[in-house]
């Protein structure tokens, strides 16, 4: 048996954990940059307002509908995440993180198991351990568990369980609203006289295979109750790892392009070191902004590629391989609105091929540095401790002027009791 647990509304419950005065009013969490509306409660979305919806649209309205908006607070949400599926794992002894706020737990419930119960007791949990209220659904694909779960969401209980013959929910369920379908390929299907999810289940995988491809095959045969889309497994490590982000205003000056691609080269080797992996070398990028005067000017990338030495997973290492190499990219009178790095070449350090004639001892004590920075930010809070290259100032960083604190990963703004 296959359930899905989906928080909800989950940056605005993140939100409301720890202020209460949210509850019951119309709530919205804004994406990078606070461009536009990403999650919504559900009092905001009884005021209509639909999700994407733009910043500048929301502006003039905010006195007059009552409506409270939030930045993303990623440090939060990602925390509260890592509870809610450590609070999973007391009750599945397999749990598929998702996404941020959406898991699927692998049970093999004794026989005659109260599937509803089970359900609502992890939702119990949830909600009492975290404070995040959630929706299940179980079924025996994962295709069918997402149904449930949408299903569930919307009832009081918050829990539902696919019966052994779907039939009569998947006839009244739209072919789009099917995991994988989507707006797409849902006109090309009902064209095909297949628009609801039953009748995608019971169309010929044969054709599917032909016509589409396997993908939408095997989903037809998991609406069917088969599980055919197979658990990832949580300890498979990266083929690549990268950090890249927008920046808050446009960037013209070098030095703080430089900047924001330390950090992002400091976060990822900080993944790599997490994961024990070793980096062979890394492709850096700017993304600039078109340009209408005085002369017309396209947007579009500027990007280098750098091979370490060796391969590395020390912060410092790659600094000093990096910082030389984007002085060749960067172009001056040009505005930059993004920067990334991305790692290649990933390798396990523990069978890592030594150099002859390399340094060890350098390259030990790089490593005691690097494990000696992680645990002090781990202990007191992310950027507790970092590489100067990566700024103090930081005035590219993106917009975010409704952020709440992170009160559960930075020392500094743990909530008090007064």
């Amino acid at each position: 048996m296959i359930g899905l647990v989906d928080g909800n509304n989950f940056y605005v419950s993140c939100e409301r954990i720890f202020d209460p005065s949210l509850e019951g009013k119309a709530v919205a969490v804004l994406s990078n940059n606070d461009g536009c509306v990403i999650s919504r409660s559900q009092e905001c979305k009884a005021l209509g307002i639909p999700m994407g919806t733009p910043f500048f649209q929301l502006k003039p309205r905010l006195e007059q509908s009552g409506l409270i908006l939030k930045s993303s607070n990623y440090e939060l949400y990602g925390d509260i995440s890592r509870r809610v599926i450590a609070t999973l794992g007391e009750f599945a002894p397999e749990v598929e993180q998702y996404s941020i706020d959406e898991a699927f737990i692998h049970v093999n419930p004794p026989s005659g198991t109260d599937m509803f119960e089970y359900g609502t007791r992890i939702r119990r949990a949830v909600l009492k351990w975290v404070g995040i209220p959630c929706g299940i659904g179980f079924a025996t694909s994962k295709t069918l568990a997402k149904i449930a779960n949408h299903i569930g969401k919307k009832l009081p209980s918050g829990v539902f369980v696919m019966p052994d013959e779907p039939r009569p929910v998947l006839e009244t369920l739209p072919v789009g609203e099917v995991w994988g379908v989507g707006r797409r390929l849902a006109p090309k299907l009902a064209a095909l006289g297949l628009q609801t999810a039953w009748q995608l289940a019971a169309a010929d995988e044969g054709f599917l295979r032909r016509k589409f491809n396997v993908t939408l095959a095997k989903t037809a045969l998991e609406l069917r109750g088969q599980p055919l889309f197979e658990q990832e497994d949580p300890e498979e490590l990266s083929k690549s790892i990268s950090c890249s982000r927008s920046f808050g205003h446009p960037v013209v000056e070098l030095a703080d392009l430089a900047e924001a691609v330390a950090n992002y080269t400091a976060r990822t080797a900080e993944k790599l070191r997490r994961e024990k992996q070793l980096a062979s070398g890394a492709n850096v990028y700017f993304q600039y902004y078109p340009e209408y005067t005085p002369v017309a000017l396209p947007g579009g990338f500027h990007a280098t590629t750098i091979t370490f030495e060796t391969p590395t997973s020390s912060t410092s290492e790659m600094l000093q391989a990096i910082r030389p190499k984007l002085n060749g990219i960067f172009q001056e009178g040009r505005r930059y609105k993004k920067a990334g790095v991305l790692f290649f070449g990933l390798e396990s350090a523990e069978n890592r091929q030594m150099d002859l004639f390399a340094d060890h001892r350098k390259a030990e004590k790089q490593d005691r540095l690097s494990e000696a920075v992680d645990e002090i930010n781990r202990r007191f809070g992310r950027g507790s401790l970092f590489h100067l290259a990566e700024g103090i100032k930081r005035p590219w960083t993106m917009k975010r002027e409704m952020l709440t604190p992170s009160y559960t990963t930075d020392w500094n703004q743990l909530p008090e009791v007064k």
